[in-house]
């Protein structure tokens, strides 16, 4: 069973990255020639793999809330390259965000609200210090820093998926400076934007959702608005999950 878009819910789809090649290709029929020329620049076959599953199953999963072919969906991209359909007069402001790392990718679509989401697949060989050094707020370094050392590097995922769901939200790209907004580190289902420096007023607007999609990943949504419940879906075969509701 596929769902409906509906105002007071959100989507979030999961997508394996390890499809078998039968699979790929008919996923790769529905890309229009822009896709497949960017499909063809690849230059290792599992990253050419990937983008079609990710821009396939997009495609699949989209034409089912508008009850349109795959390959018929066109999309636009704003000044610093998000994504969103292109719509008619009178059709669906349907809103979506993809994220894709290690074997899994993510894609969350909401009605009418800005959405994003991000999943990282959590690696021994990332600087996290380093990272944090340069991208965190202070505020967040030294929650992370003040962890027993064997939690803190899951603490910095959780922080980083959190950050950049909330980026790709918001639209604006690296515009907003990723220090230039202040999240809760405690691992947790829910949160909220503690303080954003260019519009402070703006946090209550943003809801924030840890996401558990598998071992070894982080993964997290940020959600305009309020008054909607969220459900996980499995792709491609339809099966879902409630995973919670902001009144």
């Amino acid at each position: 069973m596929y769902p409906h878009a509906v105002a007071d819910e959100v989507h979030v789809w999961r997508i394996p990255l390890d499809l078998a090649a039968p699979h790929v290709e008919r996923l790769g029929q529905a890309l229009n020639d822009e896709e497949r020329t960017r499909t063809a620049r690849f230059h290792f076959d599992r990253d050419r793999r990937q983008y079609q599953i990710v821009r396939g199953a997009l495609r699949a999963i989209l034409s089912r809330y508008v009850d349109a072919p795959p390959g018929d969906l066109a999309f636009v991209y704003n000044a610093t390259g998000k994504p969103a359909l292109r719509c008619g007069p009178g059709e669906q402001d349907l809103r979506f965000n993809i994220s894709h790392s290690g074997r899994m990718a993510l894609i969350a679509v909401a009605l009418g609200r800005d959405i994003g989401v991000d999943i990282e697949l959590i690696r021994g060989n990332i600087p996290t210090e380093e990272i944090e050094n340069r991208f965190f707020a202070p505020a967040e370094v030294a929650s992370i820093r003040a962890l027993p050392a064997a939690d803190r590097r899951r603490a910095f995922f959780h922080c980083w998926t959190r950050k950049e769901a909330y980026l790709k939200a918001r639209g604006e790209g690296l515009s907003l400076a990723i220090k230039e907004f202040e999240l809760p580190i405690a691992c947790g289902e829910t949160a909220d934007v503690l303080a954003i420096s260019d519009h402070p007023s703006d946090c209550p607007r943003w809801w924030l959702r840890e996401l558990v999609v598998g071992s070894g990943y982080a993964a997290a949504m940020a959600v305009e608005g309020d008054g909607w419940s969220a459900r996980l879906w499995r792709w491609p075969s339809g099966s879902s999950q409630a995973i919670g509701r902001r009144p």
